[in-house]
């Protein structure tokens, strides 16, 4: 399977909207609910705790199979993998199929980490929960929790470190009505 495959199937992998599909099957429709986005966190404002916690675990698992099959093609740490990680997210942000008008993706990158490093994910669970508990809001556990993976990963795999400022960036861009919110209260 040649990269350019490995890209296309990474990207597409990332464009399924599990959210959006599992709340339609339960005659909701998420793009009405709270702030209309197609994340796990969108979902939970349906008050179905059970479909947000399989929204988390399908949106985390198009990550991890992304970068999974790019690790059974390519070496430990090759440019590729990183590349196939960061088509996955921008899939999930950016989905073909809502007209481009995806998920912020956090649970995608969580999914990311956890094929590549498991230390990282741990940081990021941990400092996401605190942040959560502390402050009550998913936008500010889920901002401080990238920060902190990002340079977490400078010192514990300073290859990956690129691809998450890279996929920090995405993530506070798609954030930025939630920031501005946040700063207006």
């Amino acid at each position: 399977m040649g990269k350019h495959i490995v890209f296309i199937l990474s990207y597409i992998l990332g464009s399924i909207p599990f959210s959006l599909l599992i709340t339609k099957i339960k005659g909701i429709n998420l793009r009405e609910v709270g702030s209309g986005n197609i994340g796990a966190t969108n979902v939970a404002r349906t008050g179905n705790k059970c479909l947000a916690v399989l929204a988390l675990f399908l949106d985390s698992l198009k990550g991890f199979i992304a970068v999974y099959i790019a690790q059974q093609l390519f070496d430990n740490g090759d440019f590729y993998i990183y590349v196939s990680a960061i088509l996955a997210v921008l899939g999930h942000m950016f989905p073909i199929w809502l007209k481009f008008s995806g998920g912020k993706g956090v649970a995608t990158t969580l999914g990311i980490l956890i094929a590549l490093n498991i230390y990282l994910v741990l940081s990021f669970v941990f400092v996401w929960l605190t942040a959560f508990f502390a402050f009550r809001y998913s936008s500010i556990a889920s901002l401080t929790s990238t920060i902190a993976t990002v340079l977490a990963s400078f010192f514990l795999q300073k290859d990956l470190f690129f691809t998450l400022l890279i996929l920090a960036i995405l993530i506070f861009c798609k954030h930025y009505k939630n920031i501005m919110n946040l700063l207006q209260n």
